[in-house]
């Protein structure tokens, strides 16, 4: 097959107070899996858009095969063959329309007589056609509401090569993928790699993933490409992490000491959120860190939920401070002391149309009015304080969250919910999609809540994660739990025996 290159010259793109590339020199061949890799506001996504089309406002140029191009739209990008999957991928399918509909959105089917009536055997022929080139076991004909955020993500990749395609750009592919779907997209890739001959750019913060699949990584930092090199037996995720950081690494976050008091919340026998959250009980004293553990699926988005209003309670009782309440919606949640963070950012976290200061106000605005009107400075002064205690990476406080990376928009949405001083801080996969030295400001900012006396629940897949900051530990399988573990008298092997549901004692 023959060898296609893409790549930048001298690309720049200035966004206001801050220059997002930095004369951007980066090439990639078909036939690759590439890796690209940098902390959050390193300019990933921005130079990824730029190849995407959907940056237009770059300097510099942009070559295909060594002949300069003009990516200035989406539609010229995937001409040339050039198409993105991003990290939200429901932002890119329309629930309601089948398999089939969505991944041949880009073309309209047409009856044998060209009259403007859709030949829906046609359509649903080809979209499966494509789906068998790729061993992609999905319906055509299901709606894409019904399916897992992993087949989801499988119908994109799909929709993405109905048309030649020949660079495919994955932009944080893994976040939300268990093991198992994790390893079926890594199949994939490597189908799409040595069958069709497509250069595979991957995002990820996922070090140990890209020492699996990818051949070559290209670091960036600050706007600027700082080292490729390829991935070899040698290569260890500490070296990566230093280039990305650009200083030494501290791999494992360490847990302040913090004195644990009463019990103080606690959920019995919680029922709810559709089946998927079963008799659950758990409890937090003052001062704690208690996470959730489990596999994807288990119910740990739906347990955090259930507990915050936002899916229906269908049984048990949630206490906090000896008190039963009664939560049907998030904001009696919120008026009774209950915080979340959740795992979906820009669906449910933040409000990206609106500024970093309104987002950091939003939970709690009645504390910056006068009757009924909003304190400018007020909200600028709880913004100011957030933006530094938190490092969030923003040329201003009035810049939309829209424009800020993935890593900075996790921090405003966990910033907002601070100003709101609530007793129970619940974080949803705080640190999904953001890179290590994002992760350390989370951690340290979790650490200073139960320094203030307050309790956290933290969910999330990352066992390595429940490790270093928690407390104790509940595991969940299909919605129950399977046990309750000391996390200084456990390990990755003890909460992996329970979350793939064993029911005999860990020996």
């Amino acid at each position: 097959m023959a060898r296609m290159t893409l790549g930048t010259r001298n690309v720049s793109i200035e966004f206001p107070g801050v220059k997002a590339l930095n004369d951007v020199n980066f090439e990639v061949s078909t036939g690759e899996i590439r890796a690209l890799v940098g902390a959050n506001g390193a300019g990933k996504s921005t130079l990824m858009k730029v190849l995407a089309g959907a940056n237009p406002d770059y300097t510099g140029e942009v070559y295909l095969n060594g002949e300069t191009v003009e990516l200035r739209t989406t539609m010229a990008a995937k001409k040339l063959g050039i198409q993105i999957v991003y990290q939200e991928v429901d932002m890119a399918l329309v629930p309601t329309l089948s398999v089939a509909e969505n991944v041949m959105l880009g073309d309209m089917i047409l009856t044998a007589d060209k009259k403007p009536l859709v030949s829906w055997p046609e359509m649903r022929r080809r979209a499966k056609e494509v789906l068998d080139r790729l061993h992609i076991n999905v319906n055509v004909r299901t709606l894409v509401q019904d399916l897992s955020l992993a087949q989801k993500q499988m119908v994109l990749i799909a929709r993405a090569i109905v048309n030649k395609c020949n660079f495919l750009i994955l932009d944080e592919p893994t976040a939300p993928l268990s093991d198992s779907e994790t390893a079926e997209l890594f199949r994939l890739v490597r189908h799409l790699q040595e069958t069709e001959n497509i250069a595979i750019i991957f995002i990820s913060h996922r070090i140990h993933e890209i020492l699996q699949i990818c051949q070559k990584y290209t670091v960036m930092r600050n706007g600027e490409i700082v080292d490729t090199s390829d991935v070899t037996d040698k290569t260890t995720t500490r070296e990566i992490i230093e280039k990305m950081l650009g200083r030494s690494f501290e791999e494992n976050f360490p847990k302040e000491t913090v004195p644990i008091g009463e019990k103080v919340f606690e959920v019995s026998h919680l029922s709810g959120a559709d089946g998927k959250v079963n008799d659950v009980s758990f409890y937090v004293r003052k001062g704690e860190i208690v996470g959730i553990a489990g596999l994807v699926g288990a119910g740990k988005s739906e347990l955090c939920k259930t507990i915050f209003g936002a899916y229906e309670k269908t049984g048990g009782t949630i206490t906090l401070n000896g008190k039963e309440l009664k939560i049907k919606i998030p904001t009696d949640a919120l008026r009774q002391g209950i915080a979340l963070v959740p795992e979906e950012r820009r669906k449910e976290g933040v409000l990206v149309g609106e500024t970093v200061t309104f987002n950091l106000s939003a939970a709690a605005l009645d504390k910056f009015c006068s009757g009924a009107f909003v304190i400018k400075s007020r909200t600028e002064e709880n913004a100011r304080k957030y933006v530094d205690s938190l490092g969030i990476k923003t040329p201003s406080i009035n810049q939309k969250v829209a424009n800020l990376s993935g890593g900075n928009q996790q921090k405003v949405a966990v910033g907002k919910w601070m100003a709101a001083d609530c007793d129970v801080y619940i974080f949803d996969e705080p640190t999904k999609g953001v890179d290590v030295g994002a992760k350390q400001d989370i951690f340290r900012l979790i650490n200073d809540i139960t320094r203030q006396g307050n309790s956290v629940i933290y969910a999330s897949c990352e066992n390595s994660e429940l490790l270093s900051i928690t407390d104790r530990i509940y595991v969940l399988f299909d919605g129950h739990v399977m046990a309750e573990l000391e996390t200084a008298k456990t390990g990755e092997d003890e909460i992996m025996h329970y979350s793939v549901g064993s029911t005999t004692q860990y020996a």
